[in-house]
């Protein structure tokens, strides 16, 4: 695992590339200039301790991520599993059917506000118990359906209550 000087954990970058958030830990595929973690995202695990995380954000890069087989859920989970308890997920994608989330050929993970319900066990919905993934508390959450969609999320600790 990355041994990073700050013991009371790191900012993360998910898929930063060139352009990071100043003062974030950037993990990315490619080896561009202001990575840090040369790792593909979807594979888990990344070279990350548990709980090794304070924050993390990620731009316009969810939308990339293999939905099939649960690749994409692997990546929330993976997520969860690096931040500290009640630490933050931010993140924006083109919301799903956008002329944003079609314009890019490589865009094969649609989003949309329903899609993160998914990830709330306590959302009226219901719809986390279907896959059950690491629990998440929905904080933010807007969109617009021509444009993008902003959330951010804070990592529950698990409880079986959340268990169907």
């Amino acid at each position: 695992m990355k041994k990073f000087p700050d013991k009371t954990g790191i900012r993360l970058d998910v898929g930063g590339g060139a352009n990071p958030q100043p003062g974030f830990v950037n993990i990315d595929y490619r080896a561009l200039p202001g990575v840090d973690i040369v790792h593909n995202i979807e594979e888990t695990p990344w070279p990350l301790d548990d709980e090794s995380v304070l924050v993390a954000v990620s731009s316009h890069v969810l939308e990339h991520i293999n939905p099939h087989a649960g690749v994409f859920m692997g990546v929330m989970d993976e997520v969860w599993r690096v931040l500290k308890n009640d630490g933050e997920f931010a993140f924006a994608v083109p919301y799903a059917g956008s002329p944003g989330f079609w314009q890019d050929p490589t865009h094969c993970n649609g989003i949309t506000e329903a899609t993160i319900y998914y990830f709330d066990p306590l959302h009226e919905s219901g719809l986390y118990s279907i896959y059950e993934p690491k629990p998440w508390k929905i904080k933010h959450l807007t969109y617009t359906q021509q444009g993008n969609l902003e959330c951010v999320l804070i990592k529950r600790r698990p409880d079986p209550s959340y268990e169907a």
